[in-house]
């Protein structure tokens, strides 16, 4: 791990990493808010919150923009933050549409060709990065995990694919139903190909029905959201959650948008729900 940065941050420490990922088979850049109960003499591992961001986003934008970082330094949660996908690869095609190639890999493992070596962003976020920022920096093993749009559903499907291995997730105006949406239909059928039983594997709402663990799921969601209709489909998670007595709490808040504005106004619930799963509170 190369530090490329730091902050002194609510007294914990905001740094900025680079490493050569042998999942994505690139270097990979991302983020990690470290509390003060993790820095100094008397520093313990603690807790971490996984955040996935949206399509064109990297490490930077929930750092800088949510506003999380005093509640996390006072409950003592660290939050890690990696980009949403592999970057600079010259692959053919990668760099042409905001919503497909950089900054939108989907957080599935892609098996596509010239996809498939480098677009695992899946295996990444669950496998790689945990241990690596868990054998080198003071972060235990509970995780909890949680993000935004393409990052929402991103966390819902890590959660729902990994039982055991995160306490709690949450999401921001998840992409909840991509395979019923433009975003998702792109991107399944770039990555994964034109087979939808494929597809199957990666869309919260065909996973909830045979989920082995059901961790209660905190939704919000904006009803200005320029997103809602066309591409986030909520209602389709909230109703196979019914259906299959999966906890969902589905909050839609009157007036609000899809931007940071959103997150950063209610990211507050989201720590405490985490930290509570996590032992924190």
């Amino acid at each position: 791990m190369e530090l490329l940065s730091t902050n002194i941050c609510f007294e914990g420490e905001h740094r900025r990493y680079r490493h050569a990922s042998a999942t994505l088979q690139c270097d990979m850049e991302f983020a990690v808010f470290l509390p003060p109960a993790a820095l100094g003499e008397k520093a313990q591992p603690v807790p971490a919150l996984y955040w996935l961001s949206g399509l064109t986003c990297t490490d930077q934008n929930f750092m800088q923009k949510a506003g999380a970082q005093k509640l996390a330094a006072k409950l003592g949660l660290a939050i890690v933050c990696p980009d949403t996908s592999p970057r600079g690869l010259n692959l053919p095609g990668e760099d042409e549409s905001y919503d497909f190639g950089t900054g939108a890999g989907f957080y599935l493992n892609a098996t596509e060709q010239p996809w498939a070596p480098h677009y695992r962003m899946h295996d990444y976020v669950v496998k790689e990065l945990p241990q690596l920022v868990e054998s080198e920096l003071p972060l235990s093993a509970e995780r909890a995990i949680s993000g935004h749009s393409m990052g929402g559903h991103g966390a819902l499907i890590c959660a729902l694919k990994n039982p055991g291995v995160y306490q709690s997730v949450s999401a921001f105006a998840p992409i909840a139903n991509p395979m019923a949406c433009p975003w998702g239909q792109k991107a399944f059928t770039g990555y994964l190909g034109p087979d939808q039983q494929a597809w199957e594997a990666w869309d919260a709402t065909r996973l909830i029905p045979t989920a082995k663990e059901r961790l209660p799921l905190l939704v919000d969601q904006g009803t200005s959201d320029e997103f809602l209709e066309s591409q986030l489909n909520p209602e389709a998670l909230a109703e196979v959650c019914e259906t299959f007595h999966h906890h969902i709490t589905l909050r839609m808040h009157r007036g609000y948008d899809h931007s940071y504005f959103f997150i950063a106004s209610f990211i507050d619930d989201h720590l405490h729900h985490h930290a509570r799963a996590l032992g924190l509170v």
